[in-house]
C-alpha cells in the first residue's frame, strides 16, 4: 500500500477528529439505526469505485480511508501505542494462477476431465508433477484429529463440507494444510452441494492467499466439481455415494484409488501487507475488561473474466452490511452515554480467505485477549425483514445466553433457538477468536430464517449480483444494528455484567 495514501488518510482523519463536535454524553436513549442510515454506507462501501474491496488493492485504500473516517466521526480512537495509528498490518503471500493443466489415468486408461470442473492453483512460480497416485481420504482426519491415510507423495482427494461430524472437525482448509504438512503432493477438495459450482469457482478464482507466517500448502491445490468428482470415482470403480457414506465413519482410513495424476501449473507469487482497522472507545469506568465489536471489510474484488458485463463482485451484503451496522453502533455508543468498559471495534481483513486477518488478530492482538469478555461479530446482515427471531451462533454459556436473551426481549425480541445456526459457527471470523479462548458471539436474525439464508447463499453469494439495491431487506437489519448497541452497552455495564 502507498505511502501517500497512508499520509493522506491520517491527514483526512485527523481534520475530522478535530472539525468533529465535541461530544456530550446524554440521558436520553439511543436513537434508532434506521434503513437509511444502513444504506448510505452500503452504496458507498458497495460500489464500483471500491472495486470489490480485494486485500492489497486501491480498494482496500479506499475502504480504510471510509472506516477510519466513519469511525473518527463517530467519536473512536486509534489504540494508543499503535506502530501505525488505526491499522494493523497482515503480512500475505498471494499466488495467482497463470495457467494449468490436470490429466488423469484410471486403470492405464486417459480419463478426460472438463476444464471448466476443476480449479487448480500452484504453489510456486512453476510446478510440475507426474504419475501421482490417488487416495480418497475422505474428511482428511480420524477422530482422534489425525491424518487418516499415508498421503506422503500422492493426490489426497478430499471432502469439503464437516458434515457429519459438524465443529467437531476444523474447516476444510485447515484440514488441506494437514493434508499438505504429512506430504501430499497434490490436495484437491470435493465441493459441496450448499455452495454451488458456480460460486465456488467464481470466489476461489485463480488466487489464493495465505498468513505469510504460515507454512505453505501442497506443491498443487485446488477444487472438483462433485460430479467430476463422481464420474472419476466410477471410472476407478468405486461409487461416489458410497465412498462418502463410508467417509462418515470417525475413524475412516481413506482408499487408494487406480488414478494417476500429471499436473502443471504457473503462477505468480506476491508478498504483500494488508490492514486489519481496529479503534478503541476509551470506557468511562475501565475495570479492566473490553467487548469487541468485529466484522470483515473484504471482498472477492474483480472475480469475474474479463469481457464480462460486470466483473465486480462488490459484496454489498457480504459483508458491506455488517460494515455499515459497526460504524452505527460506534457513533450511538461514541455519541450517547459512555459506558463503563473500554469497547474496540475491528474491521478484518482477508475473512473470505479462511478468517485470516481475524486469525492474525488472535495470534496479534491489540489487547490482551483474556481482557475480552465477549466479541460480537457482524457478518452477512442484511438479509431477513423486521420481526424475525433472534439467532446466536455460539450459544452455549448459560450467563451469555441470559444476557443475549434479556437484552433482545427488552427490545421486543422473541428467540430463535432451534439451533440451526450453529452450522455457521466456523464459517465466521468469532471462529478464530473463539479458538484461543474467547467467547465469541453472532447474533441477529440473519442466521434465523434458514430459507432465506439459503436463497441468498444460492444465488448472490459471491457473486457480481451482490450489488446495493433497493430490495435488499433491511429492515432486520436495523433491528439487529440496534440490538448490537444494546448488547454492547449491557456487555459494558459493570454492575450488569461482571466480565466473565
Amino acid at each position: 500500500m502507498k505511502a501517500s495514501f497512508f499520509r493522506a488518510a491520517v491527514a483526512a482523519v485527523a481534520l475530522v477528529a478535530t472539525s468533529a463536535p465535541a461530544q456530550a454524553a446524554s440521558a436520553t436513549a439511543d436513537a434508532p439505526v434506521t434503513e437509511a442510515d444502513l444504506a448510505a454506507h452500503m452504496k458507498i462501501l458497495a460500489g464500483d469505485a471500491f472495486e470489490g474491496r480485494a486485500p492489497g488493492t486501491d480498494g482496500e485504500d479506499r475502504t480504510i480511508a471510509y472506516i477510519v473516517g466513519e469511525w473518527a466521526k463517530a467519536g473512536l480512537e486509534a489504540v494508543p501505542g499503535s506502530a501505525t495509528p488505526w491499522l494493523q498490518p497482515v503480512p500475505f503471500i498471494e499466488t495467482q494462477a497463470l495457467g494449468g493443466t490436470a490429466t488423469f489415468n484410471v486403470n492405464g486408461r486417459n480419463f478426460p476431465l472438463d476444464d471448466d470442473s476443476i480449479v487448480l492453483t500452484g504453489r510456486d512460480a512453476s510446478v510440475s508433477l507426474a504419475g501421482v497416485p490417488a487416495v480418497f481420504v475422505g474428511y482428511g482426519i480420524d477422530s482422534t484429529g489425525q491424518v487418516n491415510a499415508d498421503v506422503r507423495g500422492k493426490l489426497a482427494i478430499m471432502l469439503f463440507d464437516n458434515a457429519p461430524f459438524g465443529d467437531r472437525l476444523p474447516r476444510y482448509r485447515e484440514r488441506r494444510q494437514m493434508l499438505a504438512d504429512a506430504g501430499a503432493s497434490a490436495v484437491l477438495v470435493i465441493a459441496t452441494d450448499a455452495v454451488p459450482w458456480d460460486a465456488l469457482r467464481e470466489s476461489v478464482g485463480s488466487k489464493s492467499m495465505r498468513l505469510a507466517s504460515v507454512k505453505a500448502g501442497a506443491p498443487v491445490s485446488g477444487f472438483l466439481s462433485g460430479n467430476a468428482a463422481d464420474a472419476l470415482f466410477k471410472a476407478a470403480g468405486q461409487d461416489g455415494a458410497a465412498l462418502r457414506e463410508a467417509a462418515a465413519s470417525a475413524d475412516y482410513r481413506g482408499m487408494a484409488l487406480p488414478v494417476a495424476a500429471d499436473f502443471t501449473a504457473e503462477s505468480t507469487v506476491r508478498a504483500f501487507a494488508s490492514h486489519n482497522i481496529i479503534a478503541k472507545l476509551p470506557g468511562a469506568k475501565p475495570d479492566g475488561k473490553a467487548v469487541l465489536f468485529l466484522g470483515h471489510w473484504d471482498h472477492l474484488g474483480l472475480c469475474a473474466p474479463e469481457g464480462e458485463a460486470d466483473r465486480i463482485c462488490n459484496g454489498a451484503v457480504d459483508n458491506a452490511s455488517g460494515i455499515a451496522v459497526l460504524i452505527e453502533v460506534a457513533k450511538r455508543l461514541g455519541k450517547g452515554p459512555r459506558p463503563d468498559r473500554d469497547i474496540y471495534f475491528l474491521a478484518t481483513t482477508a475473512e473470505e480467505k479462511g478468517l485470516l486477518g481475524a486469525r492474525w488478530f488472535a495470534d496479534h492482538p491489540v489487547v490482551p485477549l483474556g481482557d475480552i469478555t465477549v466479541a460480537l461479530n457482524v457478518d452477512t446482515i442484511a438479509i431477513s425483514p423486521r420481526g424475525t427471531p433472534v439467532a446466536t451462533i455460539g450459544r452455549g454459556k448459560p450467563a451469555y445466553d441470559a444476557l443475549v436473551r434479556e437484552v433482545a426481549t427488552r427490545l421486543g425480541r422473541t428467540l430463535d433457538e432451534d439451533g440451526e445456526a450453529d452450522a455457521f459457527i466456523q464459517r465466521q471470523d468469532g471462529w478464530a477468536l473463539g479458538a484461543k479462548g474467547v467467547t465469541s458471539l453472532m447474533v441477529g436474525g440473519s442466521f434465523s430464517d434458514m430459507k432465506l439464508l439459503e436463497a441468498f447463499l444460492s444465488g448472490d453469494y459471491h457473486r457480481a449480483a451482490d450489488n446495493f439495491s433497493d430490495k435488499i431487506p433491511l429492515g432486520g437489519a436495523a433491528e439487529d444494528a440496534d440490538l448490537h448497541v444494546a448488547l454492547g452497552r449491557a456487555f459494558a455495564d459493570t454492575k450488569r455484567w461482571p466480565g466473565k
